[in-house]
């Protein structure tokens, strides 16, 4: 029944946003081999792991969903989807939760302060 209801709020949105998608961007260039990885904190949101739940519980976090997802973020059903991840999202509407999308969200993300 879930599913349902996701794919009704999804689909609602993914003919509207099909036309507003850019084309990929190229891959960023791979680190040098000598480039210690970037340190990331066990606390900071990512759209792999992350309930959408808890990122609409945080309001600076919602706000980076806004920005990039707002027909999403506008739509009274989003609530039903709060235990799934936007990347787990994507498989309903991959015209909207782009892998773009996604990146920019979790670029965003990952400058919000850890708590």
């Amino acid at each position: 029944m879930r599913a349902l209801l996701i794919a009704g709020l999804i689909g609602s949105l993914a003919p509207a946003a099909a036309f507003a998608q850019a084309p990929a961007p190229a891959p960023a260039p791979a680190p040098a081999p000598d480039a210690a990885p970037a340190p990331v904190a066990a606390t900071a949101y990512t759209t792999a792991d992350t309930p959408l739940g808890t990122l609409l519980d945080d309001p600076a976090a919602k706000a980076i969903l806004v920005k990039y997802l707002p027909e999403v973020m506008q739509n009274d059903q989003i609530t039903q989807a709060r235990p799934l991840t936007l990347k787990a999202l994507q498989q309903y509407a991959p015209t909207v939760f782009t892998d773009k999308a996604l990146t920019d969200i979790d670029i965003d993300l990952a400058r919000l302060p850890k708590k």
